[in-house]
């Protein structure tokens, strides 16, 4: 637009103003004396063409499937191919979990996401005095290689793809994975999916942690130089701002933290010899998709837009694939209530939509119980039609991000940008992210937002619909998923048989080869899926790792 016509839209913006904004205010005044965004970004009365007068459609939004990806990593986006109905699950044992997925599956589900019980996620066996009264409640157990086998019985692994979130104990997964598929008779080569295997937003937000920093980003980049040569098809990293957010953050930090993560992964494998356009097009990320309609669609763009400058022109890329940021999404667990949880599905379609419009690759939708326990069978499928409504029958996914050119979006994406490419930069001075957290900048950052977030709600200057406004005195009646504590004593029965009836002197071979190789500089992969492959458990791997690299204490910074 030019000048001439952005002077004349200004002077109609002023009188405007002036002669009938001003007036209406005397009559009926705003409903609050300051608007902004769920993060706190300031929201103007509205917004015109001078908002975005210095944008370049070309330069910074571009066309779908093109640099700088701004509308979207696929030509076609949802009108080729819909995202991947990916709801999150795992609870009890692997027969329940097993059962679930086929379910889920039969329901329209087009991708497996497993969810791991704790001890499990902190690289404890079922028979751990660390995991007495937690087995199977949050998320399936999983100790041996039996489990998986049982967790994928039924299921070709070479017919869907399956997320796994996990982080200290990953690559342990994975190599419990790759052989599940090998006694199926599917090479490493067909499987497809995602590991998390995201520490470094451990130490930030997640606290699900095993290791140092340093000895945890060795074992990642093992992880990323086999599987770029052995398994092409996965996704080493889903690197996550999810967590992050979960954990307090605003938006913007959400996204900048995430990238900087990101760039410190990459890095880390420049650093071991690894060629950028041989690794960076199996990153994936994950996000967070919380209530706030518009920002939230603004920051999935400007991600797009980020990491597609930052692959581009830091790390000199050269393959357009290493410039995509593929993600999945779910819906903030951290917006749901405990009080009127039948809101809490309201607040899922918004924000499910919010991802669509956003164009995710991928998506979890929350289930109304999720505050409560593991989903019922029954919120679990509320939660997946959810999905299908949108992708059916709301015309969301019939065009290509439907709000490019929204002055108000346009201009969000490029607040959320501009804010995010500072605490970037914060962070490169600080030495990168590792030292950034050794130092606890981003964990003070977050706690610092959680706080004012948290102080806004206790003024109402936020609102939480059925929690701080709208309250209601009525208990509210809701049957949600209870672990039978019976499934501890199986699963720690079957772990007993398991080391019975193994070659334990052939899993202490394998595990005192991982041990050498933990001392020297070897990939650590090929000696994990040795010992997998022998029935060695999960602890007894990890207990290696903490023996050798030692284990990891949260400072507590605050």
């Amino acid at each position: 637009m030019d000048k001439s016509e952005l002077q004349k839209i200004r002077r109609e913006r002023e009188s405007w103003e002036k002669d009938c904004y001003r007036s209406s205010l005397e009559q009926s005044p705003e409903r609050l004396p300051r608007f902004s965004t769920v993060s706190d970004m300031e929201i103007n009365p509205l917004y015109t063409p001078e908002e975005v007068a210095q944008l370049d459609y070309l330069r910074d939004i571009g066309f779908p499937g093109q640099y700088p990806f701004t509308r979207g990593v696929q030509p076609s986006m949802h009108r080729g191919r819909l995202w991947t109905m990916r709801m999150f699950s795992g609870f009890g044992s692997a027969e329940d979990t097993n059962q679930r997925y086929k379910y889920l599956l039969s329901q329209g589900q087009t991708g497996l996401s497993v969810a791991f019980h704790y001890p499990t996620l902190m690289g404890y066996d079922s028979d751990s005095p660390r995991a007495r009264g937690e087995v199977g409640q949050c998320g399936v157990a999983i100790d041996t290689l039996k489990d998986m086998e049982i967790l994928f019985n039924g299921i070709p692994l070479d017919k869907v793809t399956t997320s796994m979130t996990i982080n200290p104990p990953a690559v342990i997964l994975l190599a419990m994975y790759i052989a599940v598929a090998e006694k199926q008779g599917v090479s490493k080569e067909q499987i497809g999916g995602t590991i998390q295997n995201d520490m470094l937003k451990e130490f930030i937000a997640q606290k699900t942690f095993m290791l140092p920093p340093r000895p945890s980003l060795r074992i990642i980049v093992d992880t990323v130089e086999y599987c770029t040569k052995e398994v092409p098809r996965w996704n080493t990293i889903s690197i996550s701002g999810y967590h992050i957010r979960e954990a307090g953050s605003t938006a913007v930090q959400e996204l900048a933290f995430t990238l900087a993560d990101g760039i410190g992964y990459v890095q880390a494998c420049l650093d071991r010899g690894l060629k950028v356009d041989d690794f960076a097009p199996r990153l994936s990320f994950f996000f967070n998709s919380h209530i706030d309609f518009f920002e939230e669609i603004a920051k999935f763009r400007a991600a797009r837009r980020l990491w597609g400058r930052i692959m581009r022109d830091r790390f000199q890329a050269k393959n357009p694939r290493s410039w995509m940021l593929r993600f999945h999404t779910q819906t903030a667990g951290c917006s749901l209530t405990a009080q009127q949880p039948y809101n809490n599905i309201v607040r899922t379609a918004f924000e499910a939509l919010a991802a669509v419009l956003g164009g995710t690759q991928s998506l979890h939708t929350n289930s109304l119980d999720e505050v409560y326990a593991v989903p019922t069978e029954k919120a679990a499928t509320v939660a997946l039609r959810t999905q299908q409504i949108i992708a059916d029958e709301t015309g969301a996914a019939n065009t290509i991000d439907p709000l490019a050119g929204s002055y108000f979006v346009e201009t969000l994406t490029n607040q959320m940008e501009e804010e995010a490419m500072k605490y970037i930069s914060k962070i490169d001075e600080l030495g990168g992210i590792i030292r950034a957290i050794e130092v606890g900048y981003p964990q003070q950052e977050i706690a610092n937002a959680a706080y004012a977030y948290q102080k806004q709600l206790e003024r109402k200057e936020k609102i939480v619909v059925g929690m701080n406004k709208y309250q209601v005195e009525e208990a509210q009646s809701i049957e949600y998923l209870k672990i039978d504590p019976e499934v501890e004593r199986r699963q720690v029965a079957r772990l007993q048989e398991v080391r019975r009836m193994r070659n334990s002197g052939r899993v202490q071979t394998c595990l005192a080869d991982l041990r050498k190789a933990a001392q020297g500089s070897d990939n650590l992969m090929p000696y994990i899926l040795s010992a997998v492959r022998e029935y060695a458990t999960l602890q007894e791997i990890c207990d290696v790792f903490r023996e050798v690299f030692g284990v990891y204490r949260d400072p507590g910074m605050f």
